[in-house]
């Protein structure tokens, strides 16, 4: 089975930047996408960004473009997400997870097939 791992969280002021890395520990798998969701108190989870693992092609939800970038590192089974300009409302617990198959779309979370147990992401004002 892939396990996923996610590091990188803390508390950051608003405006402030932090990068989270989401590292695929065991034996190599074939993801098809690889994306960051996140869920903040009393809301439910919501895709934030996704890579195509093999073309590279990304997706974002609307509220983070131009703000967090997200990529991969084929060598290292990582997934990164570099956010920049956080705002309080970033605020959540931040999962990382992997679709096997392949998807044209990145937004379903009844669509992956691994997680990992998330990193918490704290923005003050």
């Amino acid at each position: 089975q892939v396990q996923l791992v996610e590091s990188g969280g803390g508390l950051v002021q608003a405006g402030g930047s932090l990068r989270l890395s989401c590292a695929a520990s065991g034996r190599s798998f074939r993801a098809h996408i690889m994306a960051w969701f996140r869920q903040a108190p009393g809301k439910e989870r919501q895709f934030v960004a996704g890579i195509r693992w093999t073309v590279s092609s990304t997706q974002y939800t609307e509220s983070v473009k131009g703000r967090f970038s997200i990529s991969r590192d084929n060598a290292n089974n990582t997934a990164y997400l570099e956010m920049n300009y956080l705002k309080p409302e970033d605020t959540a617990m931040y999962y990382c997870a992997v679709r096997l198959s392949y998807a044209s779309d990145f937004e379903n979370t009844d669509d992956y097939d691994y997680w990992g147990q998330g990193t918490q992401v704290t923005v003050s004002a």
